[in-house]
């Protein structure tokens, strides 16, 4: 299996339609629409090119670590 492009629309047999949000020779990183991000091993990953274009997805906003300490110190 080769590098796939960033934002390819994918179909996986398992975990369904996803984005590719990162690809090297070693490991790819695959959004799933219903399963979330995955991780595969490139070299023996079976995916198949999807029709259509991806739906938009929402960014996550992550939390700060400051937030957590001030909650767990009170």
């Amino acid at each position: 299996m080769k590098v796939l492009q960033e934002g390819a629309y994918i179909k996986h047999f398992q975990y369904g339609l996803g984005v590719v949000i990162e690809s090297d020779v070693e490991r790819t990183s695959i959004d799933f629409d219903l399963h979330g991000v995955k991780k595969f091993i490139t070299s023996i990953m079976v995916v198949e090119p999807a029709e259509g274009t991806p739906p938009k997805r929402l960014k996550r906003r992550k939390k700060r670590a400051s937030s957590a300490i001030k909650a767990s110190s009170k």
